[in-house]
């Protein structure tokens, strides 16, 4: 938890701070400035009565119902209320979090005509840590879980307050806030843009390359484990073919496997492995090249205001554009990609995972356990990580090549982006879990390993790290809580941690 101050560009680190960390949010001189500045243009477009959508006139196929001034603050009120139309089970908390910070740092570009202290209670909303409740489902691209954050401000919906879920006014009385009246633009300003399937693939891209660099570190304990040759991820291997990614990857693996007298032992053994161990720097470094991409889209997108319409000029010579630019197709498409780069690393995780657990295969005994047929050790967390793999796959499946025309048509193409997002949030719990799975197994291995051989440098910490977390399989027990373990440990990037610590950043 620190400070982070609005107004310059931010990191996919930085907006993960405030969403997840609750990192207090402040504003800079600049940004209050250029809001400031952008309200003057829209004050200036009403007092003169110029036609501006969405402030003097409806919205989508409405736009040529032209309003007045007298009802420009019940229009914005309006939009609001009947927007809140997302259903189902609530966004958790960091990814309503997330999505208030992404209106914030859309609105304070200085090009939606917003009012600062319009921007300062959403900022509250974070510092407070007040949560509206926001249905998830039901959204093409944007406007439904904006709107119910901003039915929260006017009074409306429900949210949480220190833990408790109240009615938005008693949520915002405790909190020491009021109802907020909007003004001309402010509604449709709230729940325009790409707001929330942008906030939502800054969080997936985040967990999806810490989770891709954990995938390089369970590897090789099971490249290690299963009795595998080192030998594939050389560098006269990798310049044959020079993807920086493929690159990084072997020599991830041959960083965190420094030293290990297992991997040496293995050396002579045989002349070459099955795909899931040989070709783990090709698919993992193709996995990450996509993510390389989303993370580069994601960070210009959580920087960008995507608002519609934008105005420009001053207050004495306004220039309003209506645009496209709440279209998501950028995030969508990458987070589209995101799904199928976490399916992959998925699938080889699942296939490496099977290898330990038939004797044929690894020379260890069945399902990792003594006495197997009596136990039946870690034969059915495999089984889940086939139901986890087929859920990825279906969520691989891209939202981004949908469209169902809306607004009777003045919105005749949509995005589906918000949905691409949605899902690339749900893929990377599930690759963490069918990550964790792996994990277990190459530790449960360990006791089935000369324990005077010693583990590689990387590989060696994470069982340090591990040891009085985990218990050893002597005869079948409960399991779920330490795959709970396992999975929290890679989410949280403990596990990552625990091996940097020891051999410095992995690539």
């Amino acid at each position: 938890m620190g400070k982070i101050v609005l107004g310059k560009p931010l990191t996919v680190e930085e907006f993960v701070e405030v969403a997840r960390f609750h990192a207090e949010v402040e504003f800079s001189e600049e940004y209050c400035e250029r809001v400031k500045k952008s309200r003057e243009i829209v004050e200036k477009c009403v007092e003169e009565d110029r036609v501006v959508y969405g402030t003097t006139t409806g919205f989508g196929a409405l736009v040529t119902k032209v309003i007045s001034k007298d009802e420009a603050a019940r229009l914005q009120r309006n939009i609001i209320i009947t927007h809140s139309t997302s259903v189902g089970a609530p966004f958790g908390e960091e990814e309503v979090r997330a999505i208030i910070l992404m209106v914030l740092q859309s609105l304070g570009r200085g090009v939606s005509g917003v009012r600062l202290e319009l921007l300062e209670k959403y900022r509250d909303f974070l510092n407070k840590n007040l949560i509206p409740y926001v249905p998830k489902e039901g959204s093409v691209g944007y406007l439904c879980a904006e709107a119910h954050i901003a039915s929260v401000l006017l009074g409306e919906g429900k949210a949480w307050f220190d833990g408790e879920l109240l009615e938005s006014r008693e949520a915002l009385k405790r909190a020491g806030m009021e109802p907020f009246v909007l003004s001309y633009k402010e509604g449709l300003a709230l729940t325009n843009g790409a707001s929330s399937p942008t906030a939502l693939a800054a969080l997936a891209v985040y967990d999806l390359k810490r989770a891709a660099r954990s995938a390089d570190i369970i590897a090789a304990m099971s490249l290690e484990a299963l009795g595998g040759i080192i030998r594939a991820y050389d560098p006269h291997v990798t310049a044959c073919r020079p993807q920086k990614e493929l690159t990084a990857t072997a020599e991830n693996q041959r960083r965190i496997l420094e030293k290990s007298d297992v991997i040496a032992k293995a050396a002579s053994t045989h002349l070459q492995d099955a795909l899931s161990l040989r070709c783990v720097p090709q698919l993992h470094g193709a996995s990450k090249r996509i993510l390389e991409d989303a993370y580069d889209v994601v960070t210009c997108e959580i920087n960008s205001c995507a608002d519609n319409p934008v105005v420009y000029g001053t207050g004495e010579e306004p220039d309003v554009y209506s645009n496209g630019n709440p279209d998501a197709s950028y995030v969508g498409m990458e987070m589209d990609a995101a799904c199928i780069a976490a399916v992959n690393l998925a699938k080889m995780s699942e296939r490496r995972n099977a290898r330990y657990l038939d004797e044929n295969l690894s020379g260890l005994p069945w399902f990792l356990v003594k006495n197997p047929g009596l136990n039946s050790g870690l034969m059915i967390p495999q089984y889940t990580q086939a139901g986890l793999l087929n859920d990825l796959r279906m969520l691989a499946h891209p939202a981004t090549c949908d469209s169902v025309s809306t607004s009777a048509g003045q919105e005749d193409y949509v995005t589906m982006g918000y949905n691409a997002c949605k899902k690339a949030v749900q893929a990377v719990e599930k690759l963490e879990y069918i990550l964790a799975i792996e994990l277990m197994s190459a530790y449960q291995a360990q006791k089935f390993i000369d324990e005077n051989l010693k583990r590689g440098e990387g590989t060696g910490a994470v069982y340090e790290k591990l040891k009085d977390r985990i218990p050893v399989m002597e005869e079948d027990m409960y399991l779920y809580p330490y795959l709970e373990i396992l999975k929290e440990f890679i989410h949280s990037g403990e596990l990552l941690g625990s091996v940097e610590e020891k051999i410095g950043k992995l690539k």
